[in-house]
């Protein structure tokens, strides 16, 4: 079905007013549709110098494809599902995409999906869309658009599985006081690629947490981007991710602070095993001139579990006001806390067991915060199917 979209939005009037005060960001390039602004990268730009190129697998180049992942939807009553073109898209307000991967999927996406939440929703049942890859041979490119209306309540859930080479960009436009809670879960199989881009604007007291959790996949690299449409709204980004043997996961956050009296929080967590696995995290918060009063903070944590692994982890504040509520950040990598092993291992419990312990000890806070009981027990097992790979394999 294609939608009829009405085009009197207040996207036009809030693009006018960020451009009003664009500051560029060293680690996010001016926002543009227009392919050639986004160069194909040599490896050697600041953005792109922890990813593995080679691994792409030639998506950077890719053209329009007939590929597709297979979608099941679970769709509460009232929310709508629609086609409408690139063009539809841009006029309901998404965010226009920073890099090649994301400027690539809405031009060789043939459209986007729209999901409508209208307003003043609200229902105990999440949205949950999984799309399932056939083949890694396949290219796909997605294009989603998820539209909240104002004062809505929303749990949205978007699963990933199977094996594919996707390249995607999901906008979020969330409509002024309302409540949004999303989860995007890559659970890809070994040999999958996937690029995606979460670009959110979050409207005027309104309130989004957004949780990216990454499993599988060879190369899975996402970015997260939040911006204001006005004062008061505040957005939380967790992350949860583990990497296993030659397994490169990377997460890259963007917080723009474009309106005053706006909240940020980030914590992403994540742990390493195996020989050649990598993990890379990429925290930047922009504070705009025009940005008094408000508050943010990032954090990031890394538990390397065996030998043979690498983790980077650089949060980035940059700041162009002094009239804040607060600002911070902070960073660790480290081993098992022996401290916490001694004590396991005193009251009688075995090496392995007390490793294991400790793994689901750094994780279940952060999957607590995520709040979305269909999806705990699933976390947690795979948490321990993860663990069964290698730091219990002999358990």
């Amino acid at each position: 079905m294609t939608a009829t979209i009405d085009t009197t939005t207040p996207a036009d009037s809030v693009r006018d007013a960020l451009e009003a005060d664009r500051v560029e960001s060293h680690l996010n390039p001016p926002p543009s549709y227009d392919l050639a602004d986004h160069p194909v990268p040599t490896g050697r730009e600041e953005v792109w110098r922890f990813t593995p190129l080679k691994r792409l697998r030639g998506i950077l180049d890719g053209e329009a494809s007939d590929a597709a992942l297979a979608t099941e939807t679970s769709v509460p009553a009232g929310v709508e599902i629609s086609t409408i073109t690139a063009e539809q898209a841009r006029e309901l307000g998404e965010l226009a995409p920073n890099e090649r991967p994301a400027a690539l999927a809405i031009a060789n996406a043939a459209g986007a999906t729209l999901v409508d939440v209208p307003a003043d929703f609200t229902s105990e049942e999440p949205l949950v869309i999984r799309l399932k890859g056939g083949s890694v041979e396949d290219l796909v490119w997605g294009h989603l658009l998820f539209r909240i209306g104002t004062n809505a309540q929303v749990t949205i859930v978007l699963e990933h599985t199977g094996s594919a080479r996707y390249c995607t960009t999901t906008s979020y436009v969330v409509g002024d006081g309302a409540h949004v809670n999303i989860l995007s879960l890559q659970d890809w199989e070994d040999d999958a690629v996937h690029l995606g881009r979460d670009a959110i604007r979050v409207g005027r007291d309104a309130s989004v947490r957004h949780a990216a959790v990454t499993f599988g996949g060879d190369l899975v690299r996402m970015h997260a981007n939040v911006e204001y449409a006005g004062p008061g709204g505040e957005a939380e980004l967790l992350g949860l991710y583990f990497a296993d043997d030659g397994q490169h996961i990377e997460h890259r956050l963007f917080a723009d602070h474009n309106a005053p009296k706006t909240k940020s929080n980030v914590v992403y967590k994540g742990a390493l095993q195996g020989q050649g696995a990598h993990t890379v995290w990429i925290g930047n918060v922009l504070i705009r001139k025009v940005a008094e009063g408000i508050e943010t903070y990032e954090e990031n944590r890394n538990l390397v579990l065996t030998d043979g692994c690498q983790a980077d982890s650089v949060p980035n504040l940059e700041i162009e006001t002094g009239e804040i509520a607060g600002a911070g950040h902070a960073s660790a990598t480290a081993r098992f806390d022996d401290e916490q092993l001694f004590y396991l291992r005193s009251r009688g419990i075995s090496e392995k067991e007390a490793q294991r312990l400790v793994v689901h000890g750094f994780f279940n806070d952060l999957i607590r915060k995520i709040d979305i009981p269909m999806v705990e027990d699933k976390l947690r097992e795979t948490v321990e199917i993860e663990l069964a790979k290698n730091v219990l394999k002999d358990a």
